[in-house]
């Protein structure tokens, strides 16, 4: 009897066993499928499915979503026709860089011209190609292109000492991107009238200079000379907005040519935390602006000596040729006197960030490197106010003094296109009539909020001192004893007589008995309230752990021309 009842549970647990198990297997084949079916919906999707799961802010910087096809094809077939393509565009090449190299040949030279010129045995590799929709009639492709060739380049050099020097060119290194224009689109074959070609992007540009049987720095400067020589032209013969046009079917196609579309006024106004690049001291800041990185097209501050918070207050202009595609470069440099400059750091800002017309105030972060964006180290921070003006774009400023003359906002806000000067014929002389705007500006302090404490008491006794930078004129307010949220309403008058370029500083001062604590302070331009007529805003206090400034400005327009 206890084996037939041992034999019915052992039965009946052996099949709960395999129930069990059968039930497990079917649950992780289950599971198994599941995953699989997951697996293949992620392989199906797109860039585009990628972006509605996932917004922007949640990806790591080196994620890149490229709309560029691959283009192995090409390169396959551009490795076995090279060595024919190589000594066919060798000596196009060398006929159509050496006049350019003679047009940005350095003062040192004498003469520069290729002794040899060969492109090498290593192909170059198309690695993606793009179709850009930009709304216009045409057809715009982009090729990127990676190159470390090795080709074998040598200029003969002759300097005005007599001295004939054979330089090589050597360890070439390109990425870039190019962009090519079909345009405009006709109804006979090729079906488009020409071709522009322009480098749209030079992400690398190496390459190493040697004298042959002989030391290039033993003539100085001549490194330096021959690198920017080369770098110079490549940007200004090729690189975007420079376009080559090659027509293919007769016609006029001067609407493809480089021109300038408008002008971009830059006032750059201070800079504020720097870093610190001296042992001794503190930096020698300068700043270094540009549009299109040529000599002659770069602007330079002046050097602002021992100050980790400068103010320059200093206007540049610079001519736009693509408003959508081109940006403007700050560089903040360290003056080392003889020794070569140190770089603090950079920023940029695209054109089509800037509403036409309208002054923008803005505050850049200054990073280590503009293509580098894992920059996390604080390198400071610069203050711009920029305007961009198209051309032919109407404004409605009036000059009250000339019935019959109208004052465009640049010359009213900033300068005019000329440097702030015009051009006025009276018979067979010419006067400049230079733009000063002059008022009365008003500035009503009416209180702060939230001051650090600068008492042992946990309180203050704060005041504040507005000044003018350029005349240098004061006035203060009242001091309010035991208050980090004081109330002044005093209102005080400035005549300015050059607003273009003056700058209103307020500073906030805790009074002691024996002396007094320095607060903060705010820097303010004269722009927006000459824009604007009056504005009340709140400022924050720099230098200051916390704080703000509550203030009222109103200013009473008295332009002038001064004819020189």
């Amino acid at each position: 009897m206890g084996f037939v009842v041992g034999l019915v549970i052992g039965v009946i647990f052996g099949l709960g066993l395999v129930v069990v198990f059968v039930r497990s297997e079917n649950a992780r084949s289950k599971q198994r499928s599941d995953l699989a079916t997951t697996i293949a919906s992620f392989a199906r999707m797109t860039v585009e499915d990628s972006r509605k799961l996932l917004s922007p802010e949640y990806y790591p910087s080196w994620v890149v979503f490229s709309q560029r096809q691959k283009l192995t094809w090409l390169n396959l077939h551009l490795e076995k026709i090279w060595p024919y393509v190589s000594e066919a565009a060798s000596e196009l090449i060398k006929a159509n860089v050496e006049p350019i190299l003679e047009q940005y040949r350095p003062m040192i030279l004498a003469s520069l011209t290729f002794s040899k010129l060969t492109l090498g045995t290593v192909a170059p590799q198309f690695t993606g190609v793009s179709i850009i929709e930009d709304g216009t009639e045409g057809i715009t492709m982009e090729l990127e292109m990676q190159w470390d060739g090795n080709p074998s380049i040598i200029l003969d050099i002759k300097t005005y000492l007599g001295v004939a020097l054979p330089v090589q060119v050597k360890n070439i290194g390109f990425t870039g991107v190019f962009r090519l224009i079909f345009r405009p689109l006709v109804d006979e074959l090729p079906c488009f009238g020409a071709v522009c070609f322009s480098l749209r992007q030079k992400k690398k540009l190496d390459f190493k200079l040697k004298v042959i049987g002989g030391d290039i720095s033993t003539i100085p400067g001549l490194y330096d000379a021959i690198e920017s020589m080369i770098r110079d032209a490549v940007e200004d013969s090729i690189t975007w907005p420079v376009r080559k046009i090659i027509p293919i079917l007769p016609g006029d196609y001067s609407d493809l040519e480089l021109k300038p579309v408008g002008t971009l006024e830059v006032k750059l106004v201070q800079a504020k935390e720097l870093t610190n690049k001296d042992m001794i001291g503190k930096s020698d800041p300068y700043a270094v602006i540009y549009v299109r990185p040529l000599r002659d097209r770069m602007k330079k501050s002046r050097t602002i000596n021992n100050q980790l918070n400068p103010v320059w207050n200093e206007h540049f202009e610079f001519v736009i040729e693509d408003a959508s595609t081109q940006h403007l470069v700050i560089k903040i440099y360290d003056d080392e006197g003889v020794q070569s400059s140190e770089l603090i750091g950079c920023a940029q800002l695209q054109i089509s960030d800037l509403e036409p017309g309208k002054v923008k105030d803005v505050w850049l972060k200054l990073v280590k490197d503009l293509e580098i964006q894992r920059d996390n180290k604080n390198r400071g921070q610069v203050q711009l106010e920029l305007l961009y003006v198209p051309n032919g774009m109407e404004n409605g400023f009036a000059n009250p003094f000339v019935q019959n003359f109208s004052m465009t906002s640049l010359e009213k806000v900033l300068k005019s296109g000329n440097e702030g000067k015009e051009l006025v014929e009276n018979g067979s002389e010419i006067k400049r009539r230079e733009v000063i705007v002059r008022g009365v500006l008003s500035v009503t302090v009416i209180s702060a909020e939230e001051l650090a404490p600068a008492d042992l008491m946990g309180k203050a006794d704060p005041y504040v001192v507005l000044i003018m930078k350029k005349t240098e004129s004061k006035n203060k307010t009242r001091v309010m004893n035991d208050s980090l949220n004081p109330v002044w309403n005093q209102t005080f008058d400035f005549v300015v007589e050059d607003g273009l370029h003056d700058m209103l500083i307020i500073e906030v001062w805790d009074h002691d008995t024996f002396g007094k604590d320095y607060m903060g302070r705010c820097i303010l331009t004269l722009t927006r309230v000459i824009l604007e007529g009056e504005y009340k805003d709140t400022f924050p206090l720099d230098g200051a752990k916390t704080g703000t400034l509550n203030l009222h400005l109103k200013w009473n327009p008295q332009p002038i021309y001064r004819v020189t």
